[in-house]
């Protein structure tokens, strides 16, 4: 469930204290979490994601060659070990994490690599029609190729140094997908999502619930969790509601206008965590002042 609290500009997280208690559905088995979404997702392939609330669900699916401490900005490991930077900026060495599975019991290895970010990055691959992938060269416009060096070392090229790198690896959009499932589903991967995540994916009720188990054979351990519900509530009152009287164990957003409800209620562990981030800042180029490049230079680093 890693990605869930990574920093956001205000979330508030509610869980009850104990999970499922008394709830007519998230107290059908006591390790049960159930999460109350603020929309539909919108697709389970991680090159398509733009909402996050598939980010969500598709954290606790897939992984990442590299990834975030829990609580901070440091890079660890992921699938990835280790990697190695060359002089030049230009080349990025990343050793793999061995006997890897994905869920669907094919391998790990430089190969899924390879094909995760051929499969976003080149219009004319096999599988690019499984797309569209909005955000991949933003990302990771700046790879010029991805080079199996052996089944345990791959390769990144660059077109020129490109700093963010690493730190965009850590991106939703770049979680590992099993070529096999890519292969054997096409357009429809985006409903039957594989990944190495610490949870299976099991079933998706458009517009009702999506449905994962946990993966016992994860490689940093079984989950303690045996299986994630997750139910869109779109209306604000809905999920608030659902939480009270105990039909979700978790939800995210609250309304501003029920932070002091929740607060005090005995039942409820409330968090909230400012984020360290923009979400988006535009400027329309063809208007002025921004139409000026010293505009536009001294905006963006005040």
């Amino acid at each position: 469930m890693r990605g869930w609290r990574r920093p956001v500009l205000r979330m508030g997280l509610l869980l009850t204290a104990l999970v499922g208690a008394g709830a007519p559905e998230a107290g059908a088995a006591a390790k049960t979490l159930v999460v109350g979404l603020v929309a539909e997702p919108t697709s389970m392939d991680p090159g398509q994601l733009t909402d996050i609330n598939s980010m969500r669900v598709l954290s606790s699916v897939y992984d990442t060659l590299v990834r975030f401490k829990e609580g901070s900005f440091t890079q660890e490991p992921g699938l990835a070990t280790a990697w190695k930077m060359s002089p030049d900026g230009l080349t990025y060495t990343f050793t793999l994490r061995k006997n890897v599975k994905f869920h669907d019991g094919t391998p790990f290895d430089a190969d899924a690599v390879k094909f995760t970010y051929d499969r976003l990055l080149d219009p004319k691959h096999p599988q690019a029609e499984t797309g569209p992938f909005p955000f991949a060269s933003f990302y990771y416009g700046a790879i010029k190729e991805v080079t199996v060096v052996d089944p345990g070392t791959v390769r990144f090229t660059l077109k020129q140094p490109f700093s963010p790198l690493l730190n965009n690896l850590t991106l939703n959009t770049g979680r590992i997908v099993s070529p096999a499932a890519v292969k054997k589903y096409g357009k429809e991967f985006a409903s039957h999502p594989v990944g190495t995540g610490p949870f299976k994916f099991v079933s998706w009720d458009k517009n009702v619930r999506i449905v994962l188990e946990a993966n016992a054979g994860y490689w940093a351990g079984p989950p303690k969790l045996e299986r994630i519900v997750f139910r869109p509530l779109v209306e604000e009152q809905t999920r608030v509601t659902e939480l009270l009287s105990g039909g979700v164990d978790f939800i995210v957003d609250v309304p501003p206008d029920n932070v002091a409800q929740v607060r005090k209620d005995a039942k409820l562990v409330y968090y909230e965590q400012p984020g360290p981030h923009i979400w988006w800042v535009t400027l329309n180029t063809e208007k002025k002042p921004f139409n000026d490049v010293r505009v536009r230079a001294r905006s963006t680093t005040r």
